[in-house]
């Protein structure tokens, strides 16, 4: 029986990392910018044995145990006061099969570095629209992305997994063997067991048109955005990040802190179709700036800085229309805050997400139109926070329109 830290330590082939190791600062460390723990110890799991042994000393010390894919982790999950972090970002395996479309990839991968590997076969999985998530965050969650409307849910391109249980056992997964621990996986979240691989079906991306198209933030743009991504070809997933204009060098400087709509286009398919299908939402308005174009599906990522650590307070909602006085109201609402940085993300569903029975997966939310996200970013200090909070609070009611998911 493992008793002690350093007694895991000895029975491990990946690394521990202490409170006195000059890594510990940096490895502990995760992307929001409010959550600073400092766990006892964290465990660079080298393969799915590590993983087993830190579970079985986690339940026979009592300590608690946070698991960390290595992404976003926005509610904090991914670390701990005083516990036991399993980090598993040294999980990075990936094995392609070109002629069948598949790839087991390790649970430490982000989604640029999956995307990156495929896409010079002209092939890819659906995950977000940042780069730095991790796969296995995203896919445990369902994954709503850019291939949502053509090929659905990350977990409908989810074809098995290795997943490692409370009883430390290493489970293999698919719809033949341990099917209702499939099905929990496919969106129920992290709570069934520690995911060490992924198998998903890729798909092709070898021809691809989108980008960034900046439209002014009003009521009328916003409301014909999203009805032009409900009518759009199923080829085509759109986002819009309706927020004050940062001071970015391509937009002039007299719309700095104006409200625009940041419209995120992305056509699987022929370039010319996919320029066909941009034109309702060019048509809008005249574009602050147009960044459509055809490019390499990997640059669906745009670039990040690795040392960004923002601190937001938001909220995620699902919204059966977004029409002029829902847009109305998204407009007041972010007009009202005094926030350095507010937004208000609208992401149409639909398509062959919506095609796949309610009960197939652990994603019961099949059928909810609108995925909404609310966010206002505070600047560390509690009172700032409670302020914000309760601006997001107060725009989510003015929002509900009776979904309840989540």
């Amino acid at each position: 029986m493992i008793a002690s830290i350093p007694e895991l330590a000895g029975s491990l082939k990946g690394q521990v990392i202490l409170p006195d190791s000059d890594a510990y600062d940096d490895t502990r460390r995760v992307f929001i910018g409010d959550v600073d723990r400092r766990p006892t110890a964290i465990v660079r799991a080298a393969n799915p044995s590590d993983v087993a042994r830190v579970i079985e000393f986690a339940a026979r010390s009592g300590v608690e145990l946070a698991v960390r894919c290595g992404g976003h982790s926005a509610a904090g999950y991914c670390t701990t006061d005083s516990g036991v972090v399993l980090d598993l970002r040294d999980l990075r395996e990936i094995d392609i099969d070109v002629a069948a479309q598949t790839v087991w990839a390790g649970g430490g991968l982000s989604a640029l570095d999956l995307t990156n590997a495929t896409g010079g076969d002209c092939l890819a999985v659906g995950f977000g629209d940042t780069g730095s998530v991790s796969i296995g965050g995203i896919t445990l969650g369902g994954g709503i992305g850019f291939q949502v409307r053509k090929h659905g849910l990350t977990v409908d391109s989810m074809l098995a997994a290795e997943v490692v249980t409370a009883d430390r056992h290493l489970h293999q997964v698919d719809a033949e063997r341990e099917q209702e621990l499939f099905w929990a996986l496919r969106g129920g979240g992290g709570n069934f067991g520690v995911v060490t691989k992924f198998k998903y079906s890729m798909h092709d991306v070898s021809r691809v048109f989108g980008g960034l198209v900046v439209l002014p933030g009003t009521p009328e743009v916003i409301e014909g955005f999203i009805a032009a991504a409900e009518a759009a070809p199923e080829e085509l997933s759109a986002i819009a990040n309706i927020m004050p204009a940062p001071p970015m060098p391509f937009l002039p400087e007299h719309l700095h802190g104006k409200l625009v709509v940041f419209g995120f286009l992305v056509y699987l398919g022929d370039p010319s179709a996919g320029a066909r299908a941009a034109a309702p939402f060019r048509a809008l308005a005249i574009p602050l700036a147009d960044m459509l174009k055809p490019m390499a599906y990997p640059e669906i990522y745009p670039p990040e800085d690795p040392g960004y650590r923002p601190k937001p307070v938001q909220h995620t909602m699902f919204l059966e229309r977004v029409d002029e006085p829902a847009a109305r109201t998204i407009v007041d609402y972010l007009n009202a805050s005094d926030a350095m940085l507010r937004a208000a993300q609208l992401r149409v569903l639909g398509g062959a997400m919506a095609r796949v029975p309610v009960g197939a997966t652990a994603f019961a939310h099949r059928q909810s139109r609108i995925c909404a996200v609310l966010v206002n970013f505070y600047d560390g200090t509690p009172e700032d926070r409670a302020h914000r909070q309760a601006w997001v609070d107060d725009f989510a009611r003015a929002m509900y329109q009776g979904d309840d998911g989540a």
